[in-house]
């Protein structure tokens, strides 16, 4: 048998350097999905959703193929903090999230584009973020400046110095792609990792 192609649903250079640690060949299909949440949807829904989204969005261009789909919902108490995507909505974000702990659920959709079988997994990780001063959140952002991640920063870079602890099954799901749940699934797919 032909072994499938394995495509990442997303346009994100993290989950693609994330991916690549598992040494699997797959190519990378953007899979330009609107990710507003719904009304009144969870935040555990939204991610779960919008990670199925762009699997099947992808599997119209890849229709043999298993697509990997993966979204991310940063929580705290009911609201819900997407990619701030400028500045001054970061600066709320972390001035929001300072001293407190903030629930990011990272979302895993694996399809199989050529029969329609779909597994989906959800990954929390809570993050404590240390009591930030404004100079200590303005001077992250001017370095850094993480207006396309969920929660305003990035713990594999400069982020992680705004972070008290971090508590997980899987520290690449706060990154953005859960790779322990991801390998559960890849072998629920007879696909060969070792």
């Amino acid at each position: 048998m032909t072994p499938r192609s394995l495509i990442l649903a997303s346009s994100s250079p993290f989950r693609r350097e994330i991916l690549s640690r598992l040494g699997l060949p797959f190519a990378m299909a953007n899979p330009a999905i609107d990710e507003t949440p719904l009304a009144g949807e969870l935040p555990a829904a939204t991610a779960i959703r919008l990670a199925e989204a762009k699997a099947r969005a992808a599997a119209v261009l890849h229709p043999q193929a298993l697509i990997i789909g993966s979204d991310q919902v940063a929580c705290l108490d009911e609201q819900v903090f997407g990619k701030p995507g400028n500045h001054a909505a970061a600066v709320r974000q972390l001035q929001t999230m300072r001293g407190r702990s903030v629930n990011f659920l990272t979302a895993l959709c694996l399809l199989d584009a050529g029969s329609g079988r779909v597994h989906l997994r959800s990954v929390p990780t809570v993050v404590t973020f240390r009591a930030l001063s404004d100079a200590e959140i303005e001077a992250y952002l001017r370095k850094e400046q993480p207006y396309n991640c969920a929660g305003s920063a990035k713990s594999e870079g400069l982020g992680i110095a705004l972070i008290a602890s971090i508590v997980g099954d899987d520290p690449n799901a706060l990154i953005g792609l859960p790779l322990i749940a991801l390998c559960e699934l890849l072998r629920l797919e007879n696909v060969a990792i070792l």
